[in-house]
């Protein structure tokens, strides 16, 4: 009840108190703070994912900017020989506004990437987005077959079916490309799990079936027990280490994402970064209020 309590005024915060505990999550305001932080991941033995900040926008000028920061990125990135690819929420380019601005402001960014022999996740969000991000997905396949993945979100009731549907365009030579992550926004019981341990299983079915149909799969997960099931799976149907990856968030579980590496697996951190970083942080502290007890311990016991 406090971390909910807090939640609710964090957007009444000084920024530089979200920042004090935003910043090990966070590459920085700029997109030279990214570069630096995905060389230092790289050196490290980490591919990366770049996220710009900014979703729910109120305006398609702001949407236009996006596209175009995004594409900076890619010629910056590039141009730095970073091994990563780049991630959009597709709410940032308009989606909400007009979806036809939305698919041709992502299109321009994918048909970049795809330049450079390169790769575009569409991030997933929340449930009233789902069937418009899975559209998004597949008109964009049709043109980049091999540039352009989504994410699918394993508390969701209807991910398996989900994934299922879209086998219509999955092939050897240009398989669907996912990846899998339990899910962060508060939907309703009829819609998705709320079960922890529900959940859980629904994320092995979920990867299980794509190890069975060969869909590249991207393990999202911070979680232990995922991390062992999953090495399970890879070991029972003897998975190519060009089938998958891991994924984690930059500044989460950097022990957990230590001994991935160490057993011989290739990891992905997703790095983001940009201006809006404190609307970002606070709709996350938001979404998760027992991050707060988290960072305030974190704040209070720095030695």
């Amino acid at each position: 009840m406090f971390n909910k309590m807090i939640a609710g005024l964090l957007p009444h915060f000084p920024k530089r108190l979200i920042w004090s505990f935003s910043k090990k999550y966070i590459a920085g305001a700029e997109l030279k703070d990214a570069i630096r932080v995905s060389k230092e991941l790289n050196a490290q033995g980490n591919m990366i994912t770049v996220d710009v900040l900014g979703e729910f926008i109120t305006n398609l000028d702001q949407a236009d900017e996006t596209r175009d920061e995004y594409l900076e990125v890619i010629e910056e990135f590039e141009k730095n020989k970073i091994e990563g690819n780049y991630s959009v929420k597709p709410t940032s380019f308009g989606l909400l506004l007009d979806e036809e601005k939305a698919y041709m402001n992502i299109r321009a960014v994918v048909a970049k990437a795809a330049e450079y022999g390169n790769f575009v996740r569409i991030d997933m969000e929340d449930s009233p987005c789902t069937d418009l991000e899975i559209m998004l997905y597949r008109r964009l396949k049709g043109e980049f077959p091999n540039n352009v993945g989504l994410v699918v979100q394993a508390y969701m009731r209807r991910t398996l079916q989900d994934i299922e549907n879209l086998m219509d365009i999955h092939s050897v030579k240009a398989p669907t490309n996912y990846r899998l992550c339990k899910g962060i926004y508060i939907e309703p019981e009829e819609i998705a799990y709320k079960d922890f341990d529900e959940v859980n299983e629904n994320y092995l079915k979920d990867l299980e079936y794509m190890f069975q149909n060969g869909i590249y799969a991207g393990i999202a997960t911070h979680d232990a027990f995922l991390v062992d099931g999953a090495f399970k799976l890879i070991a029972k149907y003897n998975m190519p280490k060009d089938a998958y990856e891991f994924q984690m968030l930059y500044g989460v579980t950097p022990k957990l994402r230590q001994r991935v590496i160490d057993a011989g697996h290739k990891i992905r951190v997703y790095v983001p970064f940009g201006k809006d970083w404190f609307g970002y942080s606070t709709r996350r502290l938001k979404e998760n209020p027992n991050i707060i007890s988290h960072a305030m311990k974190s704040m209070l016991y720095r030695g």
